[in-house]
């Protein structure tokens, strides 16, 4: 897609790296059943039901209509980009030029793009926009330290002390890495990939903890400049086997192995 040629508040729009433009519903719009992959808007419901032999109507039930959030589609959107290494490190990119991509104003742009500030994943530039924070290797590898040791005594603990078939609810997100693994899109496995490790640590019942690994999570997976951001499917997929190979040893309640595979998953991140 070719740079959007206007600009608004100051903000450039020229030399910008082009990103896929997802599908973005505008709040309160009605969305075709299934589109975009979003909730639907249910039907109303019937007219009020006359029941014989009582003098007063009963109502079907109210459906429930559920918003959706444009700020929060274009946060999603703009962290897959991200992982996916479709926002460069060092480009500088402007709320309404991103706005126009994704069909909507520069206002949830710019409230996504703040809120990926506050996260460390992009860096205010006045009158221009935001620039993609560049990373570099040694930042990456202090990140996979700092999980380690949020994680892993939790885990560890967690192998002590969870039942069994509470690991057994977990297969599930473990294999919808190995699915995610699949397809080799990266963004769509960073997903999968947090979502099994907050299902983990949310066995500890401490949110505070699950918050923190999360944040620290999305952060690793940001790529580093001047690298690849396509992965190997086969590093995807080992990555993935590794959650199952866990989730079995969890389950055994196997703590030596829990722990070998632990220090192998973090030390790869």
């Amino acid at each position: 897609m070719p740079p959007v040629a206007h600009a608004a508040r100051g903000e450039h729009t020229h030399s910008e790296t082009p990103i896929p433009q997802p599908r973005v519903v505008r709040e309160g719009a009605r969305e075709p059943r299934g589109a975009g992959g979003l909730p639907p808007v249910p039907a109303p419901g019937p007219a009020p039901t006359s029941v014989p032999g009582l003098a007063f109507s009963v109502a079907a039930p109210r459906p429930v209509i559920q918003r959706v959030s444009v700020r929060g589609q274009v946060l999603d959107a703009l962290r897959s980009a991200l992982v996916a290494g479709d926002l460069a490190p060092g480009e500088v990119y402007s709320a309404p030029a991103l706005g126009e991509r994704f069909g909507v104003s520069a206002t949830p742009v710019r409230e996504a793009m703040q809120q990926l500030a506050n996260e460390g994943a992009v860096e205010v530039v006045p009158n221009r926009g935001f620039r993609v924070i560049r990373r570099g290797a040694r930042e990456l590898a202090e990140l996979a330290e700092i999980r380690a040791l949020v994680e892993m005594p939790v885990m560890l603990r967690l192998t002590r002390t969870v039942a069994a078939p509470c690991w057994a609810e977990l297969r599930a997100l473990a294999d919808a890495t190995v699915a995610a693994a699949a397809t080799g899109d990266l963004a769509r496995y960073a997903e999968a990939d947090r979502v099994f490790h907050a299902g983990v640590l949310a066995l500890s019942g401490n949110r505070q903890l699950v918050q923190l690994a999360d944040d620290l999570h999305r952060r690793a997976q940001w790529p580093l400049a001047g690298t690849p951001t396509r992965r190997p499917r086969a590093d995807l997929l080992a990555d993935a086997g590794q959650h199952t190979a866990l989730l079995d040893a969890l389950t055994r309640g196997d703590v030596p192995t829990a722990q070998s595979l632990i220090r192998d998953h973090f030390a790869g991140a």
